[in-house]
């Protein structure tokens, strides 16, 4: 009966470490995916101005890590009636809803994606008609 309990105990210890080691480990990756949706919607903000003073288009290349720890990552570029934002999520697009979600500071026409692994991100900017146009993408890879 004692090694039972052992077993038992044994067990919901193994558990706890377990889980209290993916959540350690889950808190830097979060992070890390905050800090690249935080970087592209300062960029994308810095094309916007561009455009808006120049009228050109406009294009950058940022590299982006292919992983974030050991999982794959998404960013997309969404906007509805009111609003324009940069969401993503750790783990595959098809599987999770965003998880971190930052507004852009202007209502514009964005769209595109970015998947960890899949070369640089482009974000591209330019005015269609006189709509502000900010697109995300992937270089290859």
């Amino acid at each position: 009966m004692g090694s039972v309990a052992l077993i038992a105990a044994s067990a919901l210890l193994v558990g706890s470490f377990s889980f209290y080691t993916i959540t350690v480990r889950t808190i830097p990756e979060n992070q890390e995916l905050q800090n690249i949706i935080n970087h592209l919607a300062a960029k994308g903000s810095e094309l916007l101005t561009l455009v808006t003073v120049t009228n050109s288009t406009t294009r950058l290349f940022e590299y982006l890590p292919p992983r974030i720890g050991d999982q794959q990552y998404w960013v997309q570029l969404r906007n509805d009636s009111s609003n324009t934002w940069l969401e993503g999520a750790l783990g595959q697009l098809e599987e999770r809803e965003a998880t971190i979600q930052v507004f852009l500071p202007r209502k514009i026409s964005a769209s595109g994606q970015y998947v960890g692994g899949h070369g640089s991100a482009i974000l591209e900017c330019y005015m269609n008609s006189s709509v502000l146009q900010l697109n995300l993408s992937s270089a290859g890879g």
